[in-house]
């Protein structure tokens, strides 16, 4: 009984942090309408990595030198991803941005078959079809609502692919929590030397920059980490995957309440991508990989760096 309370508890958590990763679209976009994008990005990363160190300990004990090469590897492509993301968050709604984003979990398979050489399902030929069909409905289909901060968003997506493939091989030999932590420094320390050669050098002024940056760079981030890491010793990879597929729900929800609106073709847009991430992650998944109860094994597997909208 105390098993099953528990399995409910780490399952709400989890929905509490789709629930945090969804929001964070909305506020990431008003902050940086009001501060430069990358000296955000910087203070924001800056404050994740400490954060993590404080809150995961062994993710500072367990550093070993050839953690760091693959975990700049893997931070190169997160940084692309949050740098497109939060430009193109200046240009499109959180709402859009957040669906957008949720591509990234068809386009890894289609790039995993082009890098490491493996094949998808057909049923994951599906899933992928049907999140670019709601791809193009969300977009406004033929009408032009696509514009330049789509794009990048999309260009977002696919580097989140190419870090989800890294993590997938080089990273499954590293423990998954010093390999986060040099990616969080990763992108705070390349941010940082843009920020230096092209921004104005500045802390915020305003409170909500500050909330905002607290949110993304510790419950966003490090607690958000922390209750995935956890939850994955309890829940199958398949349920955890479930759970965290309501992200661009979440963020679709939070974007409303702040004054998106799709439109009819944008909601059956929005449909068509969550449909197409769940046949793509939970039924296009190898039969042996989807076992429930399966056993979290952090040095070998582990969950990879938050993501999306986190």
């Amino acid at each position: 009984m105390r098993a099953t309370v528990k399995a409910y508890w780490v399952q709400g958590a989890l929905v509490g942090v789709a629930a945090v990763w969804g929001s964070t679209f909305v506020m990431v976009k008003d902050a940086v309408a009001l501060y430069p994008l990358y000296a955000f990005l910087t203070l924001r990363f800056s404050i994740a990595a400490v954060s993590l160190a404080i809150f995961i300990p062994a993710s500072v004990r367990l550093l070993e030198r050839r953690t760091v090469g693959v975990g700049v590897l893997a931070g190169l492509f997160l940084t692309a991803g949050y740098v497109f993301q939060t430009w193109g968050l200046q240009d499109t709604s959180a709402s859009k941005a957040a669906f957008i984003t949720g591509m990234f979990v068809v386009i890894t398979p289609a790039l995993q078959a082009i890098v490491l050489r493996r094949p998808p399902r057909r049923v994951t030929v599906v899933g992928v079809a049907l999140a670019v069909a709601g791809l193009w409905m969300l977009s406004g289909g033929s009408a032009g609502g696509w514009n330049v901060g789509d794009t990048r968003v999309l260009l977002c997506a696919v580097a989140y692919s190419a870090h989800l493939i890294v993590l997938g091989s080089l990273g499954r030999r590293h423990d998954v929590r010093p390999l986060t932590l040099v990616q969080l420094v990763t992108v705070a320390v390349l941010c940082g030397a843009v920020w230096l050669a092209t921004e104005p050098v500045a802390l915020p002024s305003k409170g909500s920059i500050w909330v905002a940056l607290l949110i993304t760079g510790v419950f966003a981030s490090a607690v958000a980490f922390a209750i995935q890491t956890y939850a994955q010793r309890f829940l199958s990879p398949t349920k955890t995957a479930l759970i965290l597929i309501t992200e661009p729900v979440f963020g679709g929800l939070f974007g409303f309440l702040a004054g998106d609106r799709l439109g009819v073709g944008g909601i059956v847009g929005s449909a068509l991508i969550v449909g197409g991430m769940v046949v793509a992650e939970l039924l296009g998944v190898r039969p042996e990989a989807a076992g429930e109860n399966v056993e979290f094994e952090p040095v070998v597997e582990g969950p990879p760096v938050p993501m999306a909208g986190e």
